[in-house]
């Protein structure tokens, strides 16, 4: 097992109150999922939007992953278990997926800006992979 999937492991089998636990938020579904995950790139926003918000946390932690633990960022984003079971809207990479992972990785510069949401969910993957609390 890879070290980052060890220490995910760990840090959701010490703490199971979350402060993004989807089940205690307003979830909004929109359609024009690229351009909804783009937005959380370098916008602030106050709502629950998905599955747009699976797509732009997953790439931020494949970008992460892939950069921290030598990880190849198209196999993390394969991986069904890239954000621990915990989103029910995340889709890994495939045929369904690709055009908008493609469409991110297109846009987006790297290393990814900390800008809109992508602090937030930094923070976050601090404490769930890093075990920086």
């Amino acid at each position: 097992m890879q070290e980052w999937k060890i220490r995910q492991t760990v840090y959701h089998r010490l703490n199971h109150e979350h402060d993004d636990d989807l089940k205690t938020k307003k979830i909004v579904i929109k359609d024009n999922i690229k351009e909804y995950a783009f937005d959380h790139f370098y916008k602030r926003i106050d709502e629950w939007i998905y599955p747009a918000k699976s797509y732009f946390v997953a790439y931020c932690y494949a970008y992460w992953i892939g950069r921290d633990f030598d990880e190849d960022f198209w196999e993390l984003l394969k991986d069904p278990d890239l954000l621990y079971g915990n989103d029910p809207y995340f889709k890994p990479y495939s045929d369904e997926t690709a055009e908008i992972y493609d469409y991110l990785f297109d846009m987006i510069d790297w290393p990814i800006p900390m800008k809109g949401m992508v602090p937030d969910v930094y923070e976050y993957y601090k404490k769930e992979i890093l075990n920086h609390n």
